[in-house]
Formats: structure tokens, C-alpha cells, sequence
């Protein structure tokens, strides 16, 4: 594990060499981070991230993006995942893997109460919709391991959270 400076990210090239596979799960709130903020590490970030793994020798690439990521959505949180997903592609990877998960289930260390009550509400709604609006983070991470374990269906695979929730139970 290396610890980067993600302002400097260029000046740690060498963290980012020698890797068959890339994971990247790097993201912010706007709330916490700001609209500046939000872009430059959402999308900015991890374009440049993905940069340097492929200039290091990856081959894989696999992004956790989000459902409803779209270039030109109106909405800054889609449009900016939309954004980073058509980058990461264009870096130009032997295999590009996004996944574009629903509300993400899991337990954070800061306090947000309103995700907190969402995260509530959608974990009762998910046992009888599994599939339909949220993921557990766990089931994210499993699916992320078994998609690289699986020969590639194409250049560009695109997992939606149905896919998701199938790969994360394999």
C-alpha cells in the first residue's frame, strides 16, 4: 500500500507501475468537499490515476462509477461520473471495467443523517427488491475480484447494479 499526495499525484508515478489490474473506488461529496472540490476528485483524480496505472502497465481497469452516470446529465454528481467514466475509457486500457452500483449500503464513520435515514429505508426495500435501488459495499468489492477472474466480454464492460448484485454473489 502507498500513500499519495493526490495534488502532487505526478510526483508518485512509480505507485502506480508494475500492476496487472487497477481498482478505483475514489470519490467525495459535494457537501463535504464542495463543487470544486467534488470534480477534482471525482473526475480529476481519477482520470490522472488511471493515467498513471496505464503508463505503469495496467491492463485492467475496473471504476466504481454510479447509476446514472451520463455526460450530459444537468445534474453535476451524474454528469461528473459520466465524465470520469468516458475518460477512463479513452486512457485506452487492453480491458476497462465500470461498474455503476445503486445507493451504496454500508456503515461510515461520519455522521450523514440523511443517508443514514435513506440507507434505512432502502435496506427494508431491498428485501423485497434486491436488485432495484441499492448495493451493499460488500457485494460492490466481490463483484469488482470475480469481474477480473472472468475473461472479458469486450474492450469496454459497463455493470449496472443488477450485474452487480449477480457477480457479487458468484
Amino acid at each position: 500500500q502507498a500513500v499519495v499526495d493526490f495534488e502532487r499525484l505526478s510526483e508518485h508515478a512509480a505507485a502506480f507501475r508494475g500492476h496487472d489490474v487497477g481498482f478505483c473506488c475514489l470519490g467525495t461529496t459535494r457537501a463535504k468537499a464542495g463543487a470544486d472540490g467534488f470534480v477534482r476528485v471525482d473526475r480529476d483524480y481519477v482520470a490522472q490515476a488511471a493515467e498513471l496505472a496505464r503508463a505503469g502497465g495496467c491492463k485492467h481497469f475496473v471504476l466504481q462509477s454510479s447509476r446514472g452516470a451520463n455526460h450530459r446529465s444537468p445534474f453535476l454528481y451524474f454528469r461528473v461520473k459520466g465524465e470520469v467514466e468516458n475518460l477512463v475509457q479513452a486512457v485506452g486500457f487492453d480491458r476497462c471495467t465500470i461498474l455503476r452500483p445503486a445507493v451504496l449500503l454500508c456503515k461510515r464513520q461520519e455522521s450523514r443523517p440523511t443517508e443514514w435515514m435513506a440507507q434505512q429505508f432502502l435496506g427494508v426495500v431491498a428485501r423485497v427488491f434486491p436488485t432495484a435501488y441499492s448495493v451493499p459495499v460488500e457485494m460492490v468489492a466481490r463483484a469488482m475480484v470475480a469481474i477480473v477472474l472472468q475473461p472479458g466480454e469486450g474492450k469496454v464492460e459497463v455493470l449496472e447494479n443488477r450485474a452487480i448484485h449477480e457477480l457479487g454473489k458468484a
